[in-house]
Order: C-alpha cells, then structure tokens, then sequence
C-alpha cells in the first residue's frame, strides 16, 4: 500500500454484507496509474475464496483484496469505518483518494470524477448531500424509525452536538447548503486539512454511533470557523451518474426468491458507455451551473439559490 502514488480508489466490504462490485468504463491509463484496494475481513474473504478465484497477486478483477484481521470492532459499520475515513493512514504517498461503499458499483474512469468534483470546482474534498433530509435532527429521527441503530445513542449524540451548537437546517446556514451527507462516496485530495476533518469526523465515529450522517456537520463547521475547508457538496443526483448502488446481500436475496421473470426485450435501456458520455458532454449553462434532472425534492433553501 505504501507502493500507491497518485489516486487510489478503496472500498470495503465487512461481515459479508455486500457482494464485490466491479468497476466498469475504466480507461487503460487508469488502471496503470491507479491503485484499486477493496478491505475485506475474514468472513468475507471466505465467501470469495469459494466463489471467486483470486489470483496470485490477491487480485479479483481491479481490486486488490486485502484481508483485514484483528478488527478493532465487533459492528461491521463501525470497522468500515477505519479504510473510509482514514485512508491517508494506510496510504501515506496517495495524493487523492476515491471512496465508495463496498453496495456501488464505480461506471465513471476515477479521472473524469476527480475532474468534475474536485479541480473544476477548485475543492480539496467533496461529498454528495442527502437526496432527501437536510437537517441532522431529521436524520437522526429517520434513523431511529429504520432502526439503524439504539434511540438512546442516537438521542445523546445529537444531545451532545446541541449543547455544542447544533441547530436546525435553514437557509440561513446559506452558502452551507445541506448538513446531511450521503456518505457513501467521498473525494478528497490528500493534504493536512482534509486528513485532518477525517480523522476529528473518525473520532465521532468512535465516540458515539457509527451513523457517520450524524456527526458530519459538527465537525465540519468546528474546522470551518477557524480555516477554510474547500468543501463541494453536490447534488446527490449527479453522485448517481457515477455510481451504481446495488441492494445488500440480505435484501437481493430476497428480491431473488419473488423476481418474476423478465424478458429479453423489457431488459434495462442505456449502456454504461452512454453514462460515461453524458459525464463527459454535460455543458455549463448561464453562470457556469450545471442543469441537473428534475426532482421531487426540493432543497429548502431553492427559492434562493
């Protein structure tokens, strides 16, 4: 790992909860130039030894699979949490990093992402908002009805955080646009102030629920308002056009078991290589804002922007 220079695209998958995605429209100077490192743990690492075949330099596909033992937490969330949030620990030469989570499959070459997130928006780090809450008090109710996790841990962090100053989204925050991340891509260009929110954001992690959401804003608006942490919070919908998101094992399984059949001419419409070229060939229009596909949820803060 310490051998990776340039860009390293990482995933990890722990308590075999997820089935390996491959990435797809992968230009050849990526995959000579870019490191693909998916973390596995041993439980996971034997359903892909009896399923897959990985060659001799541990390789499945592009993906390096590293083993992972001696896992710091019994919660699988929690111990994913390690690789997403501190990548610069295990990859000390990589200048950018790409994470996704071990449910997407990567459609998009890692340059042109890193182009479109990153260098075109001048950011160090970059990260999708929520499709659909903007409140971290809202996430933390949608996260107790879907039973993420205990109501009594999530009711003392978001405690915790209001005493700290924690508030209610409004547009007032503005240019702030959203204080819920959909966490489970992000881009960010290693340098001391990005390895410095990831490693203050881990400790949230570690401190209290592994509901990372949770924790995103209050760390962010602590670095904020002592230096300038070029952030860029995209749509979520433009997150889409560079990921595939795939169910969890568990709920494919499911889904299998009652999946009517499904003919040949009803099959799914645009090929991967289309989505690559409308990445490509999206243009600016008026102030340089990019047009982005209707949606019904509007962001609190539209009639202003």
């Amino acid at each position: 790992m310490e051998q990776c220079h340039g860009i390293v695209v990482a995933s990890a998958i722990f308590g075999n909860y997820d089935i390996m995605q491959h990435p797809k429209n992968i230009s050849e100077a990526s995959k000579m130039s870019a490191c693909f490192y998916m973390f596995v743990d041993e439980r996971t690492a034997a359903y892909i030894n009896n399923s897959t075949e990985l060659d001799r330099t541990k390789r499945v596909g592009l993906w390096r699979v590293i083993v992972v033992r001696n896992l710091p937490y019994v919660d699988p969330r929690r111990n994913g949490k390690v690789p997403k949030l501190l990548l610069h620990r295990l990859f000390p030469n990589v200048r950018y990093s790409i994470w996704i989570d071990g449910k997407l499959e990567l459609v998009v070459d890692p340059y042109l992402i890193l182009e479109r997130f990153l260098w075109r928006e001048n950011a160090t780090f970059a990260i999708s908002r929520h499709y659909r809450r903007f409140d971290v008090f809202e996430e933390g109710k949608a996260n107790k009805a879907a039973k993420k996790y205990g109501n009594a841990s999530i009711d003392a962090q978001l405690e915790f955080y209001r005493r700290e100053g924690l508030t209610h989204y409004s547009p007032d925050k503005l240019p702030i646009t959203s204080d819920v991340p959909e966490g489970c891509v992000i881009l960010r260009e290693h340098i001391p102030i990005t390895n410095l929110f990831t490693c203050l954001w881990f400790n949230e992690v570690d401190r209290f629920t592994s509901r990372d959401q949770l924790s995103f804003s209050t760390v962010r608006d602590k670095i904020m308002a002592k230096v300038d942490l070029k952030l860029n919070m995209f749509d979520d919908c433009q997150r889409r056009n560079f990921v595939n998101q795939v169910y969890h094992k568990d709920v494919m399984q499911q889904k299998s078991s009652h999946r009517p059949p499904v003919s040949s001419n009803e099959s799914s419409g645009k090929s991967q290589s289309d989505r690559t070229t409308r990445f490509q060939q999206r243009k600016p229009v008026g102030n340089g804002r990019y047009k982005k596909p209707r949606s019904g949820h509007r962001h609190p803060s539209s009639n202003t922007l």
